[in-house]
């Protein structure tokens, strides 16, 4: 890569400058160096998303979470050499240092291989009635309803478009007719698409008991009211490099209490919060699910993806969060919907 060096930082630059230079390169790393360029580590989006569920301020110096032993290559290996190491770590990126420890390059997965369209399957659910949003959705199913001048559901589609995804089924119910004349078999977009039909509410999780197909990759799901920048193949690599069987993606949240909360031992006062900050994470509605975790799943009855993660939790299965620190916008209300339209050309344009 031309740019590697945009990416070289000092271990004093800050968590959130860092993320800064990480979002404007393709490479999606940076490398803390020292005077002399000396790799001391690296950090990835994941490494900022850990320390984002550790509670770790983006204002902390960047050392608190880079990672000090990465793999690394010698500047004289051969590129297949490397290309069967990052296959084998499942490594995105290698820097590339001399025998000094001075970085020289930086190979990435995909200048060595050029990646293919993805086989995964994606389920949009597109079935709710939008009850909220009335009476917008009197007439209109809320996925249909556009925002900054497009169906919502057509922005989730070509989001997932530009990671490479190319399979999709919508789950319908409300207004299928509606939905299914707008998005016919994806032709239009140059993508595959086909429609699970829920004769009644089955919930997020208990339509997937009704794809007619066996997924054989990690299959992503997602409500098909969000607005969000989340990175999909970012998604796809926490997923995997954590082995879980269900990954869910969550929103931090915090709400200050508007009072004074008072700490006890029992009849003793002893201490005095002003207005504390509470800080909780929040499921998102994006997850991605291993195919086998499908049968876990009951045919044909209402069957919520919360409840999906505790079956899975309660036999012993690895569940991750996967936090989303992206744009997020839950179009569930007539002021959210008002707000995405404010924010939609800025946001997506």
């Amino acid at each position: 890569m031309k740019e590697w060096k945009k990416i070289l930082i000092t271990q004093e630059v800050t968590i959130r400058d860092t993320l800064q230079i990480i979002d404007a390169n393709a490479m999606q790393i940076a490398l803390v160096v020292d005077e002399e360029n000396r790799l001391l580590g690296t950090v990835t989006d994941g490494d900022i998303r850990r320390g984002i569920l550790k509670g770790i301020n983006l204002d902390d110096h960047v050392m608190k979470i880079m990672n000090p032993h990465p793999t690394v290559a010698k500047s004289y290996e051969r590129r297949d050499i490397i290309l069967a190491v990052m296959k084998l770590k499942r490594l995105n990126h290698i820097p590339v240092i001399d025998d000094d420890g001075r970085v020289s390059s930086v190979e990435t997965l995909q200048d060595l291989l050029q990646a293919d369209v993805k086989d995964n399957i994606v389920v949009l659910m597109a079935g709710g009635m939008g009850t909220r949003l009335r009476p917008l959705t009197d007439d209109c199913p809320k996925p249909l309803l556009k925002v900054g001048g497009k169906p919502v559901l057509e922005t989730i589609l070509e989001n997932f478009m530009e990671y490479g995804f190319k399979k999709f089924y919508l789950s319908v119910n409300y207004k299928a007719n509606m939905i299914k004349e707008y998005f016919g078999d994806g032709n239009r977009w140059g993508v595959e698409i086909d429609y699970i039909y829920e004769d009644k509410p089955l919930g997020t999780a208990g339509a997937l008991s009704l794809l007619p197909e066996k997924p054989n990759q990690p299959l992503l799901v997602m409500n098909g009211d969000l607005l969000t920048k989340v990175n999909f193949q970012q998604l796809i690599d926490f997923h995997s490099v954590h082995q879980a069987q269900a990954t869910m993606c969550v929103r931090e949240y915090n709400f200050q209490v508007p009072y004074g909360v008072v700490n006890m031992d029992q009849h003793r006062l002893t201490e005095i919060e002003e207005k504390p900050l509470q800080r909780f994470f929040v499921n998102a509605g994006i997850y991605v699910l291993e195919p086998k975790v499908l049968e876990l799943i009951p045919n044909n009855e209402f069957f919520d993806m919360p409840n999906l993660f505790k079956r899975i939790i309660s036999k012993s299965g690895e569940t991750t969060a996967f936090p989303i620190r992206e744009y997020w916008m839950d179009i569930g209300q007539l002021n959210d919907y008002e707000r995405a339209n404010v924010e939609f050309e800025e946001v997506f344009g």
